[in-house]
Order: C-alpha cells, then sequence, then structure tokens
C-alpha cells in the first residue's frame, strides 16, 4: 500500500481481494469486465487530462495557501448574508461530525429519529419567529424559496382567476436584487408577468394573483405591510413576504399581518457565509396549503406500539410519485444546514436570541447616532440593522476598501451599512473614520452602544415566541453537547455501516476534504464582495469548474445551481433559451422515458414544456421503436430528451448515440441527467455519447456529504452552442453573453462546498478518479453474483453486467406474505440503511455500493440479505421476524416475550451484528397516521407539564 496516495485510502478494495471478487463474478480482469459493461464505440479514446493527484497531506498545504489568497474584509454588504458566530459546540457537534454530515435522506424514518428531531426544531423555531402555522424542513437559499411562493400561489389560484387568465405578481421594488432575477427566470416560462414598485401606495386590482414584499426592506427600511396585505386579501391576492429571521424577535411577524406565505434564510442563525452557501433557507405558511408546500416537511405520528415517532409527512407530494404534477421540482433540502441553524436556535432559546437581535440593533442604532454627529441624516428614521444614507460613492468607496472595509453600493449616491451578531463597537468607530476621512472631519469616538429603539411602535413584537421546552433547556454547552449527541446516535450515518442507495452514492467523504469548511479564511467571505477580494475562491471554483467540463468533455460549466433539481431546471431553461435565440421558441416538447427520475418532468413543466412519456422495453432499455415514432410525430416542437445514463436501471444502454442523434436529426438538444455519472468518469462521458448539457451531483458522485438530505450542488456543463446562455447573477458578473438572469441567489451557488469535490478531484487525479469508476463496477457486480440466486435481478446489460448499481426484484416474495418494505425494516435489525426502495420499479431495491467499501461489508451486507432470504422462506406464511422488524432494545429487553423467535434473532441474527449493534430508536412508523393527525412543531411546554403533574 503506498500510503501517501489518496487513491488507496479512498478505494475500499484491497489488491488481494480483487482475484476472489473477479472469481465470484466469473471474469479474468478487471479490465475484461469493463468491456463487458460499457459499450465499446462510447470509451474514451485517452485518459482525462487533469492534474496528477496530490498525497494529503499536500492538499492541505494547498489549500491553506489558497485560502489566504481571500482578503478577510469585514463586510457590511447585507442582502441576505451576514457575518455570524458559528457557537464552538455546534461546530464540532455537528458540522465536523460524520455522525450528522454522512447520514442520508431520512426515508428510513426508524433509523433517521435523531435528524427528524432536529428538523422538528428548525420548522418549530421557523413557525415561532414568522407566526405562521407551518413550515417546512429547509429549501436551498432565501431567492429559491421567495421564487417557490410565487409558483405555488400560482398554482393557488381560483377556478375564477385561472379563467380569467390572472398572471400579474407584484414585486416590491424593496426586495433583494438577487431574488428579483430569480423571480424573472421562473416566471418566463410560466408566463407570469412580473410588477416591480412601492408597495407602499400600491394599487392593485383582480388582474393580480399574489405579490411579494420584503421585510426588512433591502436598504433596511421597515414599512408596516399590514395595509398592503388588507388591500391585497380583499382582492382575492395572496401575500408572500421574505423576512429576515433574526429581526423577528424584535419586529411583528408576518403571520400576524395575515402574511399567506413567509420565507427567508437562517443563514445568520450560526451558518458561515461561505460565498454564498450552502445555508438552510426557511419557507412557512398557512396549514390550508399543506399540499401545495414544497419541499419536505417533518411531522409527528406513531410507531406500532403508539409512541411518538417522527418521519417525513405527506409523501404523496414527492416527485416520483406525481410526476409532471408535482407542485414543485425540490426534492432535498438544507437539512444539514437547518439542524445547525435549528442547534443555534435550542442552544440560544427565545431569551438568548433576543438580546443578540438587540445587540445588532443598537449597533445600527449607534452606527446611525454617529453619523448624525458627522452631518449625515439617515435615509430612514425605522430599521434593524441596516443604515441607508445618501453619500458620493466615489469619494468613500476607496477610503472603505483601503480599511478593508465593505459597504453595498446601491447606486452613485446611496450607501447601505448592514451591522451583523460580530460587530463590535471598535467596528463602529472604524467605519466612522471611514466617513470622516471622506469629509475631512474629525470622527466621533463611540464608548457605549446606544440604548432604545428605533422601530416603530406599531412594528414592535409584543407575541412570545419559542416557549417549548426545547428551546429553554440546553443552553450550557455540557447540556447541548449530550443533546446532540443523543439525538445523533438514533441515526444511522456512514460512520456506522454502509449505506448502499442506488443512484444516491453515499460514498467516502473524506476528513482531509471535509477539514477546509472549518476554516475562516473559507467560511468568512460575503458571496457579493469585489472578485479581487476572493482570489482564491476564484481560482478555486475556475479549476473545478475546468476539472468538471474536462471531465464531461463538453466547453463550459457553470457551479452557480445548489442542487441536482436545480440543475435539471437550469439545463432545460439553456436549451429553452437555445431555441429562442435561434427563432425557434415553439419547441416545447420534451421526451421523457418512464424509467426516469421524478424530479424530470417537473423540472421540465417548471421550464415550460409538454411532457411527452416514452416507452422502455422488457430489459428495461429505451423502447427504440417508440421513442423514433414520437420523436417523429414530434419533430416541428421537439426541444429535448431528457435521459438518465447509464439508465436508471443500472445499464449502459449500447443505443444511445443512435438515440441522441435521432433527437439532433430532429432539431431536439438532449439532456443527461448525471445521478449516474459515477459509472462514467474516466471511462466514457457526456459529450462522447452525444449529450449536450448535464448536470452533475457534486453530493454523489464528487464526493460532496449527504448532511440528512443535504446540501448539494448540481453544477450544470454545456456544450459550445449552450454557453452563451450559462446563469447570470445581477450583482456580480458571470455566466453567458444571453444568460438567463440566475438559478440561484448566489453567483457561484454553494461555493463552500464546491471544496469538498475540488478536494476529490484533485487528490485522485485521471487514474484515481477513473479507477474509482472501475471499483465501482466491480463491486456492484460483485454484490450482484452474490445474491442472483435469491434475488433475481431485475435488468442487466447485453452481456448480463451491471453498472454501477442494480435492481433486485423482491415480489416473488409476496406470495411468502413479505414486502419489500418489511425486507428494508429487517435490514435496520442487521445493521444497514435498506437501498432504494421501490424505485424506479415498485417492489424492488436498488443496490449501489460505490467504491469506497471493503470486501468484509460487501459481503457482511449480501450475508445480511442473504440471510432475510432464509427468514423470508422459512414458511409460506409472513414471518413475524420480517413483520415486527424493526426491533429495537425496549422490545427486545421487556419483560414479555411471546414472540415465536428468540430474542437473539430478532437483534443479533449474525456475529458481526453482535459487534456493533445499532439500535434503531422506534419500532416502524405509521405514516398514514402522521398524515391524517398532522403535526409538524414541538409540543407546547404546557403539555410537558401536563405530562410531569399525571
Amino acid at each position: 500500500m503506498i500510503t501517501d496516495q489518496f487513491a488507496s485510502r479512498h478505494l475500499g478494495i484491497r489488491p488481494d481481494d480483487l482475484n476472489r471478487m473477479l472469481d465470484v463474478i466469473g471474469v479474468d480482469s478487471l479490465d475484461q469486465l469493463i468491456e463487458e459493461t460499457v459499450p465499446r464505440d462510447i470509451f474514451l479514446k485517452a485518459p482525462m487530462d487533469l492534474d496528477p493527484p496530490m498525497s494529503e497531506y499536500e492538499y492541505l498545504q494547498h489549500i491553506h495557501q489558497l485560502g489566504r489568497e481571500n482578503e478577510m474584509y469585514k463586510s457590511y454588504i447585507g442582502l441576505g448574508y451576514h457575518a455570524c458566530i458559528t457557537p464552538s459546540v455546534i461546530k464540532r457537534n455537528i458540522l465536523e461530525n460524520p455522525g450528522w454530515y454522512t447520514a442520508y435522506t431520512p426515508y428510513q424514518a426508524e433509523i433517521a429519529q435523531g435528524r427528524l428531531e432536529a428538523l422538528l426544531n428548525y420548522q418549530t423555531m421557523v413557525c415561532e419567529l414568522t407566526g405562521m402555522e407551518l413550515a417546512n424542513a429547509s429549501l436551498l437559499d432565501e431567492s429559491t424559496a421567495a421564487a417557490e411562493a410565487m409558483t405555488m400561489l400560482f398554482d393557488l389560484r381560483s377556478r375564477e382567476q385561472k379563467k380569467s387568465d390572472c398572471l400579474k405578481f407584484f414585486v416590491s421594488n424593496q426586495v433583494l436584487p438577487q431574488t428579483l432575477a430569480l423571480l424573472q427566470t421562473r416566471s418566463k416560462p410560466l408566463g407570469i408577468e412580473l410588477i416591480i414598485g412601492a408597495a407602499n401606495g400600491a394599487v392593485l386590482d383582480n388582474s393580480y394573483f399574489g405579490a411579494l414584499l420584503q421585510y426588512p426592506g433591502k436598504d433596511g427600511s421597515l414599512d408596516n405591510p399590514e395595509a398592503f396585505i388588507l388591500q391585497a386579501h380583499a382582492l382575492d391576492i395572496k401575500v408572500a413576504v421574505a423576512a429576515d429571521l433574526m429581526s423577528l424577535c424584535l419586529l411583528v411577524p408576518p403571520g400576524e399581518f395575515g402574511a399567506d406565505v413567509v420565507v427567508g434564510t437562517s443563514q445568520r442563525f450560526g451558518i458561515p457565509l461561505g460565498y454564498g452557501g450552502p445555508h438552510a433557507a426557511y419557507f412557512a405558511t398557512r396549514e390550508a396549503y399543506k399540499r401545495n408546500i414544497p419541499g419536505r416537511i417533518i411531522g409527528m405520528s406513531k410507531d406500532v406500539d403508539g409512541k411518538p415517532a417522527m418521519r417525513m409527512a405527506l409523501q404523496t407530494r414527492e416527485q416520483h410519485i406525481k410526476r409532471d404534477k408535482a407542485t414543485s421540482n425540490i426534492c432535498t433540502a438544507q437539512v444539514l444546514l437547518a439542524v445547525m441553524a435549528g442547534a443555534y436556535g435550542v442552544y440560544h432559546g427565545p431569551q438568548g436570541l433576543k438580546n443578540i437581535a438587540n445587540r445588532i440593533h443598537a449597533a445600527a442604532l449607534s452606527l446611525g447616532n454617529g453619523l448624525k454627529q458627522l452631518g449625515i441624516s439617515v435615509d430612514k428614521q425605522g430599521y434593524f440593522d441596516t443604515v441607508s444614507i445618501a453619500f458620493p460613492v466615489e469619494k468613500l468607496r476607496p477610503l472603505a476598501e483601503a480599511a478593508e472595509l465593505n459597504f453595498y453600493y446601491a447606486d452613485k449616491e446611496q450607501v447601505c451599512i448592514s451591522l451583523n451578531e460580530t460587530t463590535s463597537l471598535e467596528d463602529i468607530n472604524q467605519i466612522l473614520e471611514v466617513f470622516a476621512s471622506a469629509m475631512k472631519k474629525s470622527a466621533p469616538v463611540l464608548t457605549d452602544w446606544a440604548e432604545g429603539t428605533n422601530i416603530p411602535e406599531g412594528l414592535q413584537r409584543q407575541s412570545a415566541y419559542m416557549e417549548q421546552e426545547v428551546f429553554n433547556r440546553y443552553h450550557s454547552e455540557t447540556e447541548l453537547m449530550r443533546y446532540l449527541k443523543k439525538l445523533e446516535r438514533k441515526d444511522l450515518a456512514l460512520n456506522h455501516s454502509m449505506i448502499s442507495l442506488g443512484s444516491c452514492t453515499m460514498k467516502l467523504n473524506a476528513a482531509t476534504e471535509m477539514l477546509p469548511l472549518s476554516m475562516p479564511e473559507w467560511g468568512n467571505i460575503h458571496p457579493f464582495v469585489p472578485v479581487e477580494q476572493a482570489k482564491g475562491y476564484q481560482k478555486m471554483l475556475s479549476k473545478l469548474a475546468a476539472d468538471l467540463t474536462e471531465i464531461t468533455g463538453f466547453a463550459a460549466t457553470s457551479l452557480q445551481p445548489n442542487s441536482g433539481a436545480q440543475g435539471e431546471y437550469a439545463g432545460l431553461m439553456l436549451i429553452r433559451a437555445y431555441h429562442e435565440a435561434r427563432g425557434e421558441g415553439h419547441r416545447n416538447i420534451c421526451l421523457i422515458p418512464s424509467s426516469a427520475h421524478g424530479t424530470n418532468p417537473a423540472s421540465a413543466v417548471m421550464a415550460g414544456m409538454k411532457v411527452v412519456v416514452t416507452a422502455t422495453d422488457e430489459k428495461g432499455n429505451i423502447d427504440m421503436a417508440d421513442l423514433e415514432q414520437k420523436v417523429i410525430a414530434n419533430s416541428a416542437e421537439l426541444a429535448a430528451l431528457m435521459v438518465t445514463y447509464p439508465s436508471t436501471h443500472g445499464v449502459f444502454e449500447s443505443t444511445i448515440k443512435k438515440v441522441t442523434q435521432l433527437i439532433h436529426d430532429h432539431g431536439g438538444q438532449v439532456y443527461m441527467d448525471g445521478a449516474n455519472m459515477n459509472a462514467q468518469v474516466g471511462l466514457t462521458n457526456p459529450a462522447t455519447i452525444g449529450a449536450d448539457v448535464c448536470h452533475l451531483n457534486l453530493h454523489k458522485t464528487f464526493a460532496i456529504p449527504h448532511g440528512g438530505g443535504g446540501p448539494g450542488v448540481g453544477p450544470i456543463c454545456v456544450a459550445p452552442q449552450l454557453v452563451p446562455f450559462l446563469p447570470g447573477n445581477p450583482l456580480i458578473k458571470t455566466g453567458g453573453e444571453q444568460g438567463i438572469p440566475a438559478i440561484s441567489a448566489a453567483p457561484w451557488g454553494s461555493a463552500l462546498a464546491c471544496l469538498i469535490s475540488y478536494a476529490y478531484i484533485r487528490m485522485l487525479g485521471s487514474k484515481g478518479l477513473t479507477q474509482a469508476t472501475r471499483i465501482a463496477i466491480l463491486n456492484a457486480n460483485y454484490i450482484k453474483e452474490r445474491l442472483k440466486d435469491s434475488y433475481p435481478i431485475l435488468y442487466t446489460g447485453e452481456k448480463g453486467r451491471a453498472a454501477h448499481e442494480m435492481i433486485i426484484d423482491c415480489r416473488p416474495f409476496k406470495k411468502h406474505g413479505i414486502e419489500v418494505t418489511d425486507i428494508a425494516k429487517r435490514l435496520m435489525d442487521y445493521g444497514f440503511h435498506a437501498p432504494t426502495v421501490s424505485f424506479p420499479v415498485a417492489g424492488t431495491m436498488m443496490i449501489e455500493p460505490t467504491e469506497s467499501e471493503s470486501l468484509e461489508e460487501l459481503d457482511r451486507f449480501c450475508d445480511a440479505l442473504l440471510s432475510i432470504h432464509g427468514e423470508i422462506m422459512e414458511s409460506d406464511e409472513p414471518n413475524p421476524l420480517l413483520k415486527n422488524a424493526p426491533h429495537t432494545m425496549e422490545i427486545v429487553m421487556s419483560d414479555s416475550w411471546d414472540q415465536p423467535y428468540s430474542r437473539e434473532k430478532a437483534a443479533f441474527p449474525l456475529p458481526y451484528v453482535m459487534e456493533n449493534k445499532f439500535w434503531p430508536s422506534v419500532r416502524r412508523v405509521d405514516d398514514a397516521y402522521g398524515d391524517r393527525n398532522l403535526i409538524c412543531t414541538c409540543a407546547p411546554i404546557e403539555q410537558y407539564a401536563e405530562a410531569e403533574d399525571s
């Protein structure tokens, strides 16, 4: 073993294991297996041209040096992004803890109770601060959340509004510029007309269906939204409010004014700036809209014993079920960041948050007073954290930047300064010195914080919030540390065992890849600083984009989309813009195979396209005859084909180049869903198969951890003809010459998380990346051969091989009374997270082992499934061993035991389980009960008091 090569640490299969695995598979060499798996006509003709791999030590030296090229100015730019303090107990126990960041989306609720509780805390905090009834478990960023609010209100139009073609959406001129850009992107394909103006004095009529206000405004102004909301509601116009969450500790929450939706970001609740992300946006609304809310909601239910248990609620909203009828294409959240923000609320509690908000407000007041002493009038009498003044920018900006200070310059005469949690009196005096210097005056020296408030009386919050026990109990570090550990122990993450979810590559997230996320030189950069202050970031992002462009064989890459679903939407919007630029804007048909990911149809509809589904044949491949018939029938209107490669069925289809050529012959573009890029890297690429654009799941193929359901990064890579249309940003130049306005709030999306994929590529290099792909295919085929006699393999390639994943068919076990869900729950007793259940085929499991698992772990997993098969076959009657799974410690240790099997067989079915037992904290969760009795916030403190009294 070459110890200084990262590849030898990342790849789980040792050279000594290889011959045994090849014997089981029935090939003489790994090369033979790859040749039997990947069609010969799509192999790369030359290795990828990437830099030589670095050792882990070399990389850490490199990233430290690169980070020092970022200039650490104090940024008072605001616009939804603020410096804040990440409590060390949260940083160490969540952000830097693989028990939190390597967990998967909580589809298997019984082994995700800790994460679900943390998200319930987050939802509760959001509801309490906004004054709303229901909140989801986070969205991607504030601008995305605002766009989702617009489209939700569009869908909620009354029958009369739809009949009268009501298309106008009012947008306050105080809305953040990046949000406006995203609204422009999202509104166009839906035919929504944006009307931008001042909320005060706005005259609405029946041609509007909705409105968006900003509270406080982008310049810090505090305008009472009540009159606007009353006017709107009188006309059946629904109102969304984008609100600063921290300000709501002091301001009347929008819910108390009657808002229908409240959105924003929780970034200033302890989340690093990270040059724009990742951050957890929030989305809160009325309970009446519970079936329209985008994203995921965590709700309380009960297990089979009637004990409280949490799970993701209202799963009928999932895209894989509703497809093109889905309310949104959002399929992930920002779970890790929402968990951190919720923990910030738990740690500080309501009074602690109020103290922080008061300190921020006092800083703004102090600055305002100091400016007045200099003779500068503050534009707005009422503000929370942002002081807006008229001042010649050309005089101020050079002095400010010389003092390493960044302000927001709204125009040539308006300066906005947003204070934050980290602001000290010394900072305020430094700001005053810059202004005094510009005016050639002496600066006043403040020695104490300003007292009182200038929040208008009608906007001062009177209502209590966050009175639940969880926000009033864990205020010492000892208590919070233990609470977080208690939650962590309820979650099965990658630090316990393999998570073999097909299509959702759960590979190693190496510590060296993760460490830079905690470095201040990467975490403390505002996304809208001048690019010359972010040279380290610019070099890293440019190199990552160039490497991804090389890996995909394309011409350019945009890193802006901050999830796979956003990448899908971005790619389709580029195709739409391309057709429009060529005078073919009428092309709106998107062909999608029936086996496609559920987000594909939803993304196509959002992009203004009409979905036409194409069939798959009995082998799971694209039905060429059906595809050709539908291409010809729709030739004049054909916009795109969305295809996943290798297919969602885990097969490299040999006809792929014929498929892409057919689309091109009829004027369409080919969008390749990059979910399975894990099987392509170094062997083939999207350009070679004939695609025009693809998104990449950096949180899958390129090692960003799932974080319990987010963060994700979904960049798009494009062929030359689509380069001009890459997305831009209203504040920082990026994208193509004819670029669509924006896909995400920040210019480079979740830039901080991009460090992980940058490290992954830099440390593996071309050879290591290619070997990772080869080992992923090896591991999948090894599992396939070990399981095939007990579990039928649904689809294979022409030579009987799987790609990097395979589907096992569990439907034959129905004759024994066993469903695929029973197998999934029983796997928990063996210490494993179930593979992907019932997708893309109901009653099946899709298994993907990844390249970072050892042969020992692969064998443990196979042994578990083979043991479960034996349990199924013990009788033609449903085996209660599976029907009762998972087994908790409580049931196994109870005084009464009336099961026809032993406690040992229930809890320790194989010897290895005894060595490292994971105990599910609840028994099987009743999903239907939770949906019938929707509870999506923590219980009020009165319930705890009642429980203690009883």
